[in-house]
């Protein structure tokens, strides 16, 4: 299995789950079974320009994005966006989150 097939998926997978979505909600808007996207994101599977397209389209991503496998430092902006639909999504750790947060600043 190629290694850029295993990072693609990967990044297919991140930017899923952060918008939030399943894999068979994904699928779904993809018109795809549930198995097929599970063997992009781990990496047995590729992808087509089509399919890549509708990727980058529902994920609200660049081709870029999901290529660029290289370390990068994010953008505080980015980080902070990321935080909060991390947060939108798992509200019932709120209170841990906080007393986290609170102790590593003060």
């Amino acid at each position: 299995m190629s290694e850029i097939k295993k990072k693609f998926g990967k990044k297919i997978k991140y930017y899923r789950e952060l918008r939030g979505l399943t894999q068979e909600e994904l699928a779904e808007k993809l018109d795809f079974n549930c198995r097929s996207l599970s063997f992009i994101e781990c990496g047995t599977n590729f992808v087509t320009a089509e399919t890549l397209d509708k990727i980058c389209k529902i994920l609200e991503i660049t081709p870029k994005q999901l290529f660029d496998f290289e370390y990068y430092i994010k953008n505080p902006e980015d980080i902070k966006k990321e935080l909060f639909s991390l947060i939108d999504r798992n509200t019932e750790k709120i209170p841990d989150v906080y007393k986290i947060v609170k102790g590593f600043l003060e």
